[in-house]
């Protein structure tokens, strides 16, 4: 499994359109082959930060999102509104269990 973490800074004003654009990619990104999960969350912290977190079966199923145009059209939406670089943090990882 991998498991990337997605942190970046827009201003406080940007920051609900940046949340708005991670939203409307949700569902296309969620329905991609090997995706598990994908989250998008303004920091509790402070205005400014947003984080992302997925998850994917494996390491083709991450690079084909990588290459997707939902990937692209976000990039292109979200760089301007980025005060400074995104950091990602990418996990290989094994599901130990699911509790429900």
């Amino acid at each position: 499994m991998i498991i990337a973490i997605v942190d970046f800074d827009t201003t406080a004003t940007d920051r609900p359109a940046a949340l708005a654009q991670l939203d409307s990619v949700r569902d296309e990104v969620r329905a991609m082959p090997g995706n598990i999960a994908y989250q998008a969350y303004a920091s509790r912290e402070d205005e400014t930060g947003v984080t992302v977190t997925h998850e994917w079966d494996d390491e083709k199923a991450f690079a084909g999102y990588l290459k997707s145009d939902s990937f692209a059209r976000s990039g292109e939406v979200l760089r301007p509104m980025m005060t400074g670089e995104p950091v990602s943090r990418r996990f290989h990882a094994r599901l130990l269990e699911t509790v429900a």
